[in-house]
């Protein structure tokens, strides 16, 4: 296992393959477990960064979550760019991931060349999320299904882990909102934004939640494109994954 150090903490990152440099960034109480299967799809064209953020999956734990969770995270990648030396580099980040991903193309646009954001709320809180999250998450840790998952993905300890996700998102909520500092506008990487209509998340607000916040926000940027699967949960990138990976395959390889 590899690891790289940050704020004297290991973070823990895999390379597969060989290539142009594809990140794939996990989204909030997963780590990079959750990309097992379509790593393997990726890695057969490009060299495919696993990594796992503080607090996460094989990296070492933080005793409480930033509450700017996203714009930290963005920051132990930006460090993990600058110490490997990767320039040009293509970003894919699903649910939190894809906010963290969209962080470090607005701090350093001079890294990043593309950026695929799946399945995220945009660029402020989900408060129809957010109201409830406590209480959903208790939930979730007595259902057999997301408890498997947590340990899948963290270990015996995924309960700690989970409680200082929720309670980072609650704060962020309350306190920040706005998940990026720099406006959209800044953007200068190529960004598509996908999603899926059933997603349970969203399904809530709006079916039609995705296709009205990115193209919002693509106006905003000034370029940038979006694709939404009909079906699927979330995230869209692996509920629909063998579609997905097709399109966002013509993406990455469109210069």
């Amino acid at each position: 296992m590899s690891y790289f150090q940050y704020q004297s903490k290991n973070i823990y990152f895999e390379e597969i393959g060989t290539g142009r440099p594809l990140l794939l960034l996990h989204g909030n109480t997963a780590s990079s477990n959750m990309f097992t299967s379509i790593a393997m799809q990726y890695a057969r064209e490009y060299k495919v960064i696993l990594f796992d953020f503080l607090g996460h999956g094989k990296s070492d734990r933080l005793e409480r979550f930033p509450v700017d969770l996203w714009y930290e995270e963005a920051q132990q990648v930006i460090e993990f760019l600058r110490q490997k030396k990767y320039r040009d580099l293509l970003i894919l980040g699903s649910s939190g991931g894809a906010l963290v991903a969209i962080n470090v193309a607005l701090e350093r646009p001079d890294l990043v060349r593309k950026v695929i954001a799946d399945s995220f709320e945009g660029e402020h809180s989900l408060a129809a999320f957010t109201a409830t999250i406590m209480n959903d998450r208790e939930l979730s840790k007595q259902d057999a299904g997301a408890r498997m998952f947590y340990q899948a993905m963290h270990g015996n300890d995924w309960e700690h882990i989970v409680d200082n996700d929720t309670n980072a998102i609650a704060e962020h909520a309350k306190l920040i909102d706005r998940f990026f500092h720099k406006p959209l506008s800044e953007l200068k990487a190529d960004i598509l934004m996908t999603g899926s209509n059933e997603d349970e998340f969203v399904t809530c607000v709006d079916k039609d939640f995705y296709s009205k916040t990115y193209s919002r926000m693509i106006r905003e940027i000034g370029h940038g494109d979006l694709f939404i699967f009909e079906h699927g949960g979330h995230p869209a990138m692996l509920s629909n994954q063998d579609e997905f990976f097709k399109e966002t395959l013509v993406f990455l390889e469109n210069d």
